[in-house]
């Protein structure tokens, strides 16, 4: 294992040996973010049949894909913050290892409960992705950060895009549990990877994990978000969901209160609240919110019969064929977001990404009546969530100091998380609220999907504005 005693930022550029190492470093972390993204996507192929598949009711084979969603939630920020106490490195090993046993519980499960558990696991995993981005930051040079930051924070939606199309086909053509087969061997080269390649930079702000805070946030945030995913399965009209909310909420705010009073918080909230991060982590709840809706709405068109009017009749493996080169044009966008980052500054390329997202689903509100339409749609989408996601890390980390920084981008990404989603929740009810009979069985209507375009266009919008009012100026802080 290498270690560096001194991040790379401040090293001279004449040293084409670090360089290298840094260089292969970003291409395992950008693989490590790729197999960690792609493996919350494995079940959707799988979600019609997962009751059979694991004797259980719909209810209940639902949170298969709840319980990793509430697994990512948790791990992000709470994996930032150990990443800046004992060293970034040794928490991506961890995550990577996670993954390999979630992978390998939901390979041998045929049951629900061990199904969760591994799910669960697997969910927790994705604290590789804020740790990765902050570390990069310390082993890249100057010249190299931006590209290595927006490469590594594409590989989000790559692996969702690439995901699908996958497990489908191989959903299709063998056994289930080969699936998860495959993300555990994926996982085990990424921790072999991490352990040989990635270097170990000793912390600088040492001390000691905040158990309690890390206690109080997860469960805050479990509770909020099981109350947001499961709101419509219990009816809004319910008290469940409300009574989910208003206590999520309250151990939040304790939470938060605990944390200013603590000499060593789990989050330093008087960072998260200056103007700059704050207005970030807001437009990054509007932009999450924007980005979900292509993943929500353009599937079901894509699938609905063609004799409803406005279906395209797509197979699942189809639909998900059409939607990968999203994820493709995602990456390829990564570097001209550091370009754009060089040029104008991460506030102003942040607010290009949004403008570029909400274009993108104002041309689908009226561009949707043929799947090469659609695809015209997440492509156009998908570059502005390219641009945007990699403008985000570097505005947080431009805003906070290095001793801060894994925590500050995981707090960032969990914001992202919690757009996407408050959007699922949303864009679900808006499908359900507007139907038309077809043999009997109500599907959405074709102007509930038209609304769903304008709801994100909307958030989009938002993300925008919030996106401007960041100061120009960000002082950073040693």
């Amino acid at each position: 294992m290498t270690t560096l005693s001194t991040s790379a930022q401040t090293s001279p550029p004449d040293e084409p040996d670090r360089s290298h190492r840094a260089g292969v470093s970003i291409v395992v972390l950008c693989f490590g973010g790729l197999i960690a993204s792609l493996t919350q996507t494995l079940v959707i192929p799988l979600q019609g049949s997962l009751p059979v598949l694991l004797d259980t009711t719909s209810a209940n084979a639902s949170w298969v894909v709840t319980s990793t969603l509430l697994g990512g939630a948790v791990a992000m920020p709470i994996a930032g913050s150990l990443g800046d106490l004992f060293g970034k490195q040794r928490v991506l090993l961890v995550s990577s290892m996670v993954l390999v046993l979630g992978s390998v519980i939901c390979a041998l499960s045929d049951t629900l409960l061990p199904m969760l558990a591994g799910r669960t696991l697997q969910g927790l995993s994705m604290g590789f992705i804020p740790v990765g981005i902050s570390l990069l930051r310390e082993i890249t040079r100057p010249a190299q950060t931006g590209t290595a930051i927006a490469a590594m924070s594409g590989t989000l939606g790559v692996g969702g895009a690439i995901g699908l199309p996958l497990a489908a086909y191989v959903a299709d053509a063998f056994d289930w549990h080969v699936l998860f087969w495959l993300s555990g061997v994926l996982a085990a080269l990424v921790a072999i990877a991490v352990a040989v390649v990635v270097p170990h930079v000793p912390s600088v702000k040492g001390g000691r994990l905040d158990v309690v805070g890390a206690l109080g946030l997860a469960a805050g945030l479990v509770i909020t978000l099981v109350g947001i995913t499961k709101g419509g399965d219990w009816g809004w009209g319910t008290a469940r969901p409300w009574l989910c909310l208003v206590t999520g909420a309250v151990v939040l705010v304790a939470w938060g209160l605990y944390e200013l009073r603590h000499p060593a918080p789990l989050a330093d909230l008087r960072v998260t609240a200056r103007r700059p991060v704050l207005l970030t982590n807001l437009a990054a709840i509007a932009i999450g919110f924007g980005m979900l809706a292509q993943a929500i709405v353009v599937p079901q068109l894509l699938q609905l019969p063609e004799e409803t009017g406005y279906g395209l009749g797509q197979t699942l493996l189809a639909a998900g064929l059409w939607m990968a080169p999203g994820g493709l044009v995602m990456m390829a966008f990564a570097p001209v977001s550091s370009r754009l980052m060089t040029a104008f500054g991460a506030r102003i390329t942040l607010a290009i990404g949004a403008t570029v997202l909400g274009l993108g689903y104002l041309v689908g509100v009226f561009f949707m009546d043929a799947s090469w339409q659609l695809l015209v749609v997440t492509c156009i989408s998908s570059a502005g969530v390219g641009i945007g996601y990699a403008a985000m890390p570097a505005l947080i980390m431009s805003s906070v100091p290095l001793s801060e920084a894994g925590a500050a981008v995981g707090f960032n990404a969990l914001m992202r998380s919690i757009g996407t989603t408050t959007s699922a929740a949303v864009m679900a009810g808006v499908l359900a609220a507007s139907t038309t009979d077809f043999a009997g069985f109500p599907l959405p209507s074709e102007g509930a999907f038209r609304a769903c375009f304008l709801i994100g266009t909307g958030a989009a919008l938002v993300g925008v504005v919030l996106t401007l009012l960041i100061p120009k100026q960000v002082r950073k802080e040693a």
